[in-house]
């Protein structure tokens, strides 16, 4: 279980702490006037404003047909735009502690410029009175959900390959949040539902950001409304609400047990001691010898089982107890590409590979 040697590196320090989450843009915006944020957010935002009267028109005044789902930031509404016929996710924040008007379109702006193959496009916003909606790409495939622990009877099941190339696109859409964006973005809320697929089995991260968005006063430290799921919250989130770019890692590691296993993060309809899947994972992962009893029975053994055991390896390193102790969604995707890839690459160095670079950087430093 050392596949990951050094994950207390350069990168882990320099965003370790959630107060620093979007600092740098709140400073710069703490200078400005009211008015002058206001008009300057308006002015440098990519995403569409729309108006209450637009979005109505577009869900049908939000009808109940429309209704996609409901979480914990708020509604989602399936609607189509009057201007153009696009097709659209709408997502009613809930109103109750957001923020005011201008630090809702400085957070829209900073969402507005995430742009990576693995996240869902914003396509516009409302921020008329009290109203905060967000408009997005609407994509039809449905959520890792449905394709994987919901699956309808005439659907069939998630072979091996594709299950590790949502792995890989779902860490690859993380690891962008962490390291490209500017300042970082939290996920806070990663679950199944919250990771859409398209028609490739292409996954697309939707929610990011709102942890920001949904919490007031612009604190990531929401031990007064923790935003995340039972059975997919780390540790540290659920005793205190502590939020920083590991507790997404835990998040990731629950999914991808999920992915490997075809169990529910938390099921209570399973025996009392496997209700808790990571609970019940602890055990085995300590037992290389039955990492292939872990695989999902719909599989029928149908994967390589040396993929699978590292498949096992990387999700236990990211639910370690300790959040130092996880890796950096860097290093998640650097070890997923090798399994994603369907075959040996030497572009793509197994694990072992992965730690003995690490240990040399390490070294080398």
């Amino acid at each position: 279980m050392n596949c990951f040697s050094c994950f207390q590196s350069r990168k882990s320090k320099k965003w370790a702490s959630s107060r620093e989450y979007g600092s740098s843009l709140s400073a710069r915006w703490n200078k400005k006037g009211d008015e002058d944020k206001k008009g300057e957010a308006n002015d440098n935002i990519a995403a569409q404003a729309f108006t209450f009267r637009q979005i109505a028109t577009a869900t049908k005044n939000f009808k109940q047909e429309c209704l996609l789902g409901e979480g914990g930031f708020g509604r989602v509404f399936k609607g189509t735009l009057a201007s153009n016929g696009q097709v659209v996710a709408v997502k009613q924040l809930d109103r109750s502690g957001l923020q005011g008007n201008k630090e809702f379109l400085v957070e829209v702006l900073m969402l507005s410029l995430l742009h990576h193959p693995n996240l869902v496009d914003l396509v516009g916003y409302c921020a008329d009175g009290d109203q905060r909606l967000l408009v997005y790409n609407f994509i039809e495939g449905g959520s890792l959900q449905d394709h994987l622990l919901d699956v309808s009877p005439n659907k069939k099941p998630l072979d091996w390959f594709v299950r590790m190339k949502i792995a890989f696109g779902a860490a690859k859409g993380l690891e962008y949040l962490h390291d490209k964006a500017n300042p970082p973005v939290i996920f806070g809320d990663l679950k199944p539902t919250n990771i859409l697929l398209d028609e490739d089995f292409i996954p697309k991260l939707s929610d990011f950001g709102l942890v920001k968005l949904g919490s007031s006063g612009g604190t990531v430290n929401v031990v007064s409304r923790l935003m995340g799921t039972y059975g997919y919250s780390s540790p540290e989130y659920v005793r205190g609400g502590e939020l920083t770019l590991k507790t997404d890692v835990y998040s990731f590691g629950v999914i991808l047990l999920e992915l490997i296993t075809g169990r529910r993060a938390i099921d209570p309809t399973k025996p009392i001691h496997e209700q808790n899947l990571v609970a019940w994972a602890q055990p085995i992962f300590r037992d290389p010898k039955r990492f292939p009893d872990m695989a999902d029975p719909v599989l029928h053994k149908q994967f390589p089982e040396k993929d699978l055991n590292q498949a096992v390896a990387i999700a236990a390193m990211c639910l370690q107890e300790e959040s130092a102790a996880r890796p950096l969604m860097s290093d998640v995707v650097t070890a997923l590409s090798f399994l994603s890839a369907g075959n040996e690459d030497p572009l793509n160095p197994p694990l072992e590979e992965i730690s003995h670079h690490q240990q040399k950087d390490e070294a080398d430093v």
